[in-house]
């Protein structure tokens, strides 16, 4: 990051910057082994099928009340939200899937699905490895399609793990629960930094499986580990999630990969970059528009040590990003920088 740049892709305001098969899977990056439902259980695809036992998903094991649920299917007046094809899972109270994945001890892996809730009430989805483990609130909507694709990143311990997707409410209503579909792994590599810049994966382009044909990006929810991040190099710092998006659906001012920053104050990107103590420094990023549809002012601030800049974007008809900087002096040999969105934006 010497005074030449650190220079990565933002966007907007954002910012671009399992089982009859139990046997171990070699997890090849791509969709597990029917991850997206779409296989159906030896006797068919009934209308209400309610897992009783352990083993009556395709290379899914099941705990707990599991339900296959059919694209078109209505719940009282309401009609259930499948991601993507004719099939998703749903989750009862206290239920759980896994299956049991192969991978190489001591790897990064990011894990890619889709989710959606049933109820206007708070759902909640845990994804673990264990004991990796974390709970994602599915409150929160980032599109009009009821339902948002997710990535969560473990560190293998073993050869032989268990992936799981368990639903820890305990909802009034048995018939609420999440829905998942599209679920994906992916290993993740960390890049060499190059001699004129600190910044790691700064670029964004090394992060978690993007299915081709979905166009809502992939969500990135809080992650406070740096080691085992989605985002290899990159922290989660907020309590919203940001999305990373690919040039195939999106605007990215170069190469395939950026960060939007969604939810203003509270969808925030971390670094840690070494340094040289009182040496000076020149943070160097693009900022734009994802493309997107999103109402203007676009803005984002900017930290650097103990530098801070707020940077507005203003489109033009000859770019849909700009390059912007932040000059700072550093004080450690580890400089946290950081980005945020200025504002809370929607869409026209």
């Amino acid at each position: 990051m010497d005074r030449s740049s650190s220079s990565f892709k933002w966007v907007s305001i954002f910012i671009l910057f399992l089982a009859h098969f139990a046997t171990k899977i070699i997890a090849d990056d791509g969709p597990l082994p029917n991850g997206d439902f779409e296989t159906p259980p030896s006797n068919g695809f009934p209308n209400e099928a309610i897992v009783g036992g352990p083993s009556e998903i395709p290379n899914w094991k099941s705990n707990g009340t599991v339900e296959l649920v059919e694209s078109g299917q209505k719940q009282g007046a309401m009609f259930l939200i499948v991601p993507q094809g004719r099939h998703a899972v749903r989750l009862g109270n206290d239920a759980e899937i896994s299956q049991e994945l192969k991978v190489e001890k001591g790897s990064i892996y990011s894990i890619t699905f889709s989710a959606a809730r049933t109820c206007a009430q708070l759902e909640s989805l845990n994804i673990s490895v264990p004991p990796a483990s974390q709970t994602i609130d599915l409150q929160t909507l980032y599109n009009v399609q009821g339902w948002d694709p997710y990535a969560w990143a473990f560190e293998a311990e073993e050869d032989n793990v268990r992936l799981v997707f368990r639903n820890p409410g305990m909802e009034d209503d048995p018939t609420c629960g999440p829905i998942i579909d599209d679920i994906a792994i992916k290993k993740l590599f960390t890049a060499d930094k190059p001699k004129d810049n600190a910044v790691v994966n700064g670029d964004f382009e090394e992060g978690p499986w993007m299915f081709k044909n979905t166009s809502l990006g992939v969500l990135l929810p809080t992650n406070l580990d740096e080691e085992a991040s989605s985002l290899p190099g990159w922290i989660i710092e907020s309590n919203r999630a940001v999305r990373y998006i690919d040039s195939n659906h999106f605007s990215v001012p170069e190469s395939k990969r950026a960060i939007e920053l969604l939810s203003g104050k509270e969808g925030i990107i971390s670094q840690m970059v070494d340094t040289t103590p009182n040496k000076q420094y020149q943070l160097t990023f693009s900022l734009g528009h994802a493309g997107d549809k999103c109402k203007q002012p676009l803005a984002v601030m900017a930290f650097a040590g103990d530098q801070a800049q707020t940077i507005h974007y203003t489109p033009d008809s000859n770019s849909s990003f700009r390059n912007s900087n932040l000059n700072f002096t550093s004080k450690a040999e580890r400089t946290r920088i950081a980005f945020y969105s200025v504002y809370y934006n929607t869409k026209n």
